[in-house]
C-alpha cells in the first residue's frame, strides 16, 4: 500500500475538534451562504467526532470507506451523500492548496433510488385538505392560503418562508410571486398564482391588517415571533399537521408531497414534461425525468380492464 503523504504532517483532527486553520481557510474559500456553511459544518463535525472516537488524526481512505459503511448501518443514502459531500469538498481543497491528500477521491457515494421518497396527494385529496381548513381565523386564512399556493405552484418550503409582501406583482396579464429559488440569491423566477389563490392571499392580507412591502408574505402567529418570519421547520408542520386534520396521516406525506402534487397534477391534466421542468424551476430536465415512468404507470389502466373483463 502507498504510503501516505502528509505535508508538513498537518493533523485533520487537533484538539478533539476539526483543525480550525483548515477548516477556517476552506470555509473562505468556497465562499457558501451562511446556510450552507451551517451544513458543511455540522457534516464536517460528524466525521471529526467518528475519527476522534477511533484515536485518528490522519485519516486515510480506507477510513473514509469505513466512514461511509458507518454512516449506512443507521442512516439513509440520502442523507449519508450529504455527509460524504461535505467531506469529499474538504478533502479536494486540501490536496489543491497542497496541505493533505485528497484520501476521499473517487470514494463512491451509495446510490439512491430514482424514485419519489414521498408520496402526493390525489386531486380529490388535496381538495379536501383545503376544503378542510377553518378559514375563520388569522391562523387558518394564512395555512389556506399556504397550501393552495404550495399546491398549485410547486414551492418549496423555503420558497415560502423568502417571500416578501413586494413578491406579488403583475406580469403580463398574470398576478406572479417572485421566489428566490434554493441556491439562488436573487428574487429572478416567478410562478403563475391562480385567481382562487391570488384571493385567499389577498384576503389573508387584509385580515392580516397593515403590512410593508419588505414584510413576510406569510407571517408567523405565534407568541414568541409574532408577524416575524416562518421558518422551513414551521411551514413544514403546518402543512404536516393540515394533512392529518384532513385524514391524511401517513410518513410518506410531507410538505414536499405538495410539490410531487403539483407536478402529478400537471403532467395528468395535460401539462408537458418541459412545461412541468419550468414549473418546478429544475435547472436539468432530468431532475425532471422521474416522473416520466409515475406518469406511464398512473395511466396505464389494465387492472381496470382486467376487472371490466371479470365482473362486467
Amino acid at each position: 500500500m502507498q504510503e501516505l503523504q502528509v505535508i508538513d504532517n498537518t493533523e485533520i483532527v487537533a484538539e478533539s475538534n476539526i483543525n480550525a486553520d483548515l477548516f477556517n481557510s476552506w470555509i473562505a474559500y468556497i465562499d457558501a451562504s451562511q446556510k450552507t456553511v451551517e451544513t458543511y459544518t455540522r457534516n464536517i463535525r460528524q466525521f471529526v467526532y467518528y475519527l476522534e472516537d477511533r484515536g485518528i488524526t490522519m485519516p486515510t481512505r480506507a477510513d473514509i470507506v469505513a466512514y461511509k459503511e458507518y454512516l449506512l448501518e443507521t442512516k439513509k443514502p440520502t442523507t449519508v451523500q450529504g455527509y460524504l459531500m461535505a467531506v469529499k469538498q474538504f478533502f479536494k481543497w486540501t490536496e489543491q492548496e497542497h496541505l493533505y491528500p485528497n484520501i476521499a477521491d473517487k470514494v463512491k457515494a451509495p446510490k439512491l433510488d430514482a424514485d419519489f421518497k414521498k408520496d402526493n396527494l390525489t386531486s380529490k385529496q388535496a381538495g379536501k385538505l383545503l376544503k378542510s381548513i377553518d378559514t375563520d381565523t388569522l391562523k387558518g386564512k394564512r395555512d389556506y392560503a399556504i397550501l393552495s399556493l404550495m399546491l398549485t405552484t410547486g414551492l418549496r418550503t423555503i420558497e415560502i418562508e423568502r417571500a416578501n409582501v413586494e413578491d406579488l406583482r403583475n406580469v403580463g396579464d398574470f398576478t406572479a410571486l417572485y421566489v428566490q429559488g434554493k441556491g439562488h440569491l436573487e428574487r429572478t423566477d416567478y410562478v403563475k398564482v391562480p385567481a382562487p389563490v391570488e384571493e385567499a392571499i389577498r384576503e389573508y392580507l387584509s385580515f392580516r391588517g397593515k403590512v410593508n412591502d419588505t414584510e413576510p408574505l406569510f407571517a408567523s402567529v405565534s407568541n414568541h415571533n409574532d408577524n416575524g418570519r416562518m421558518t422551513t421547520r414551521s411551514i413544514s408542520r403546518i402543512a404536516k399537521e393540515n394533512m392529518i386534520e384532513a385524514g391524511f396521516n401517513s410518513s410518506k406525506l410531507t410538505a414536499h408531497s405538495l410539490r410531487h402534487t403539483a407536478a402529478i397534477l400537471n403532467l395528468l391534466n395535460g401539462g408537458s414534461l418541459e412545461e412541468t421542468q419550468i414549473l418546478l424551476r429544475h435547472s436539468s430536465p432530468t431532475t425532471t425525468s422521474i416522473y416520466t415512468h409515475r406518469i406511464e404507470r398512473l395511466k396505464n389502466n389494465s387492472e381496470e380492464r382486467i376487472a371490466s373483463a371479470i365482473f362486467g
